[in-house]
Parts: C-alpha cells; structure tokens; sequence
C-alpha cells in the first residue's frame, strides 16, 4: 500500500472554491469522477501544477509529473464536488491515511458551514412583534374544535 501525505496545493485549489461557490452539493460520484480520457484531456490542456490542485493527496515515491503521484480527486476540473470530498475521506479512513482524512474533513466543515451561513442570510428575516406562538396577556390558548 502506497504512503501518502497531504498536497497543500490541493487543499488550497479546494478552499478557493468553496469560498467561490464553485462546487455540486448533490451529485453521482461514480458518474462524474473523471476517468482516464478527462485526465488525459485536461493534461493536453493544462499544467501538472493545475492537475495536482484537483487532488487532496500526493503518493510517496511517484515522481512529480506522474499521474500516479496525485491521488484523493475530489472535483471533476470544473468544480469540487461534496460526494468527491466524502469518498475521499471515506477511503483515507479505510487505508489509514489519517492526514487525508482530517484535510477531507475539514473541507467538508468548511463546506457545510459555508452552506449553512449562506442559507441563513438567505432566510427571511423574522416577523416583527411577538415571537409566533405567544398567547396575549389574559387569554388563553384553546384546543381545536373537533366536530
């Protein structure tokens, strides 16, 4: 089993899309992941630096400009894709890859935070007046009816 360690590049590339937005909640890992024909198109087009920045994890041995030194893809060369993230952290937990599991979950967090303080400005603000529920002083909350 190959020892990996943590590609700083690729944590960074994950972060800024995160931050920009650029990324799919729900999608079909196994249907989007790239497979060796995108590899190979994206690296006729593009650097090995670019293509290092799509994967969380880089193989001890490989040498730089070998597809087999870069591992843990987590987007399909457009933008980051959540599913991608949880395989990759599910697989680092699997072989015992601990620093590709933490920087996976960490990338998720930041995700799912982000998500979730965008939602909330998104919301609409809440009523003015009093909080809904509250019975005004001196009446009492009835049951309904049941005819």
């Amino acid at each position: 089993m190959p020892t990996y360690r943590v590609n700083p590049q690729g944590v960074a590339r994950a972060r800024e899309l995160i931050d920009a937005r650029r990324y799919r909640v729900r999608s079909r890992w196994a249907d989007v992941q790239p497979g060796a024909a995108e590899r190979n198109a994206f690296l006729r087009s593009h650097t090995w630096e670019e293509y290092s920045g799509w994967h969380l994890g880089l193989a001890e041995g490989p040498g730089d400009e070998t597809k087999a030194r870069y591992a843990f893809g987590y987007g399909d060369f457009t933008r980051l894709h959540r599913m991608g993230l949880i395989a990759c952290y599910y697989r680092a937990a699997e072989w015992e890859h601990t620093e590709v599991m933490v920087a996976a979950h960490e990338l998720l967090l930041r995700l799912d935070e982000g998500r979730a303080r965008g939602r909330a400005r998104s919301w609409p603000a809440a009523p003015r007046g009093r909080p809904t529920g509250d019975v005004p002083a001196g009446r009492t909350r009835r049951s309904p009816s049941r005819s």
